[in-house]
């Protein structure tokens, strides 16, 4: 399924919903659920977490589908209300643990080790930097999607991004150092 007809699937349920057929909702959950949770679980580090978030999401946007205006894709506005539904989550909770990360079973070790502590590194970043680069770089989204969702300039996703990548990297060479100064074993 293309996301043009995604988003048009996903616009006639919001009509059926808003016309009292509730239940059209559930095409919406069922087309967009593993992707709200994975979403999540870039923030989360927790699987069931992930569902939690996701589905108070859920029940967020369709508490709010009547603010629905069309004038975006509903795939923007659906990852806007996610991202601020994870966001307060956040807020309410301590940073993310990386002992529920499962790395692929094909990476080998110094690939699986050198991903969680980017992934983890990415989690601890001020929420600024770390959503650009959550949408950006792990949701594939394109500059001009992630800024119609973060409802910023696309200048001002840019200089973020740069941002975050850069403390990122210095965050990431401290550690490094650490590492490097250890005792020998």
């Amino acid at each position: 399924m293309t996301p043009a007809d995604s988003d048009t699937e996903d616009t006639a349920d919001v009509r059926r919903v808003l016309a009292g057929e509730t239940s059209a909702f559930a095409g919406i959950v069922r087309r967009w659920q593993s992707r709200l949770v994975n979403l999540a679980w870039r923030f989360s580090r927790d699987r069931t977490a992930a569902e939690d978030m996701a589905q108070d999401a859920f029940v967020s946007a369709f508490r709010g589908l009547r603010t629905f205006r069309g004038e975006s894709s509903f795939s923007t506005w659906l990852t806007a209300i996610a991202l601020n539904s994870y966001r307060s989550w956040l807020r309410d909770r301590p940073p993310a643990r990386l002992a529920d990360w499962r790395p692929p079973p094909t990476a080998d070790v110094e690939d699986r080790e050198r991903a969680s502590v980017v992934q983890h590194a990415v989690a601890r970043l001020p929420p600024r930097y770390r959503d650009p680069i959550v949408l950006f770089y792990f949701q594939e989204m394109d500059l001009a999607e992630t800024a119609r969702v973060l409802g910023l300039r696309e200048g001002t996703v840019k200089a973020r991004l740069h941002r975050g990548r850069k403390l990122l990297e210095r965050r990431l060479l401290a550690r490094q150092e650490t590492f490097d100064d250890g005792p020998e074993r």
